[in-house]
């Protein structure tokens, strides 16, 4: 059986809690949270124990595996706190708010011998695993390029701490990093950066736009957006030989234009209908196994490391107008 605490009560690790249970040999024993009524609130069901503090979770809860659902500036301190005391750390998205720290919490987790995975579920969500799948088979022939939207209302957290950037990071670090991951993963590694966007104005509401150069040649537009009502997300990706759409919107998300010989425009529309299953639940799934199987995660430390390299370079190219090369 292995036993987890999870530091943090709110959205995600409400979420992680009820994937965790959802798991056979797997027991939730540890809550922490200063906000010790939400924290009871998740911990009643699972007859967990209610810590106010995580670092007294870290310190005296029995626990093979440490969840780190807090807010990001907090992540560096508990996923190090949790790999020094020899437990194995599942960590939200982003990684880290600075390259620096997030190479300190690989190295520690690495020194430690635990495993270390970042919660980059995306690429655990039916739709785009069915993206990428189309891509690698060839389906639009040679990618070019791509177009990639996130938008949603801003979030609410502990003391606001989404509208403060220095916090967040905003929608690159936060929102948008989902996007950088998965376009990583299809793609390979990027080389150039180029950004536009709200956050270093006194604009109220958030909104990027990123251009990102990969070594293959690829070239992806990523929109991310806090000032729209709901959510959404789009994915287009145009090759040689088609048009693949993606629209969250839509009964039919996923839709594939292919060109017949000889046709200039799109002759044949290939609908696909992803079945329902948590994503996160897969995500948890997988790590867990890695954990009781001694494997390596699919989603590497060193994979969110790269994420926030790209979102920290869209940052840094919106501040002073020119792109920034990787």
């Amino acid at each position: 059986m292995l036993k987890v605490g999870i530091l943090g009560a709110g959205t995600m690790g409400s979420m992680h809690a009820n994937c965790y249970a959802q798991l056979p040999d797997v027991e939730v024993v540890a809550i922490a949270d200063k906000r010790t009524d939400l924290a009871r609130k998740v911990a009643e069901p699972l007859g967990a124990q209610v810590y106010e503090e995580a670092d007294e979770l870290i310190e005296k809860a029995d626990v093979d595996i440490v969840d780190v659902c807090l807010p990001t500036p907090m992540h560096k301190e508990f996923v190090v706190k949790a790999a020094r005391a020899g437990k194995h750390v599942f960590c939200e998205k982003p990684l880290a708010l600075t390259i620096e720290d997030g190479e300190e919490m690989i190295n520690e987790c690495e020194k430690a011998g635990v495993k270390f995975m970042v919660g980059h579920v995306l690429r655990y969500f039916h739709e785009y695993v069915a993206i990428k799948k189309q891509i690698d088979a060839g389906a639009i022939g040679k990618p070019a390029v791509v177009r990639a939207s996130r938008c949603a209302s801003q979030p609410l957290g502990w003391q606001d701490w989404y509208r403060k950037r220095e916090m967040s990071g905003g929608v690159c670090l936060d929102l948008i990093i989902h996007d950088f991951d998965f376009l990583r993963w299809c793609f390979g590694d990027v080389e150039r950066v180029y950004a536009k966007g709200t956050t270093f104005t006194d604009i109220p509401v958030e909104y990027a736009l990123v251009t990102l150069r990969f070594k293959n040649g690829v070239i992806a537009h990523v929109e991310g957006s806090w000032a729209h009502s709901g959510f959404f997300t789009t994915f287009e990706a145009a090759g040689t030989d088609g048009l693949l759409y993606f629209d969250s919107r839509t009964a039919s998300p996923i839709r594939i234009f292919v060109r017949r010989k000889g046709e200039e425009k799109a002759a044949v529309e290939v609908p696909e209908s992803p079945v329902n299953e948590s994503p996160y639940l897969r995500e948890i799934r997988h790590f867990v196994e890695c954990v009781a199987q001694d494997k390596e995660p699919e989603i590497t430390g060193r994979d969110a490391l790269e994420a926030i390299r790209i979102a920290i370079a869209a940052l840094d190219s919106m501040k002073t107008g020119k792109p920034v090369t990787l």
